[in-house]
């Protein structure tokens, strides 16, 4: 079994910060890209934030300057520094990773349960 399981998220006042942490768990090979997805209510899960395995990273042009993605490669975790919030980012943030399991060839996506982040005004 391999899971994904995000923390970090909560309720924040506008211009606050969170920091969100996805650990990878189970008989893992190795991991190649993470990243974090949101879903508003009402929309389209969207990436946020991905981040290659020797970390090379993007990012959603509306995060750009505020958040950042890191990855410990040693912990299988991988974070996401969110500054400067702002009420439009409240979503589910849900962790993704490309993840091959020992004895297999292939990397698959797993993706967490999610977490909530609330920005109020």
């Amino acid at each position: 079994q391999v899971q994904l399981v995000e923390s970090g998220g909560g309720l924040v006042q506008a211009g606050g910060s969170l920091r969100l942490s996805c650990v990878a768990s189970g008989s893992i090979g190795s991991i190649n890209d993470m990243g974090w997805y949101r879903q508003a209510p009402g929309k389209q899960r969207e990436l946020v934030a991905r981040i290659s395995r020797g970390g090379n990273s993007n990012y959603e042009d509306s995060v750009k300057g505020r958040f950042t993605i890191s990855r410990d490669n040693a912990k299988n975790t991988v974070y996401l520094q969110m500054n400067s919030l702002k009420p439009e980012d409240t979503a589910v943030y849900f962790c993704n990773a490309e993840i091959r399991r020992l004895y297999t060839y292939d990397y698959l996506a797993k993706w967490g349960q999610g977490t909530q982040v609330t920005v109020s005004s």
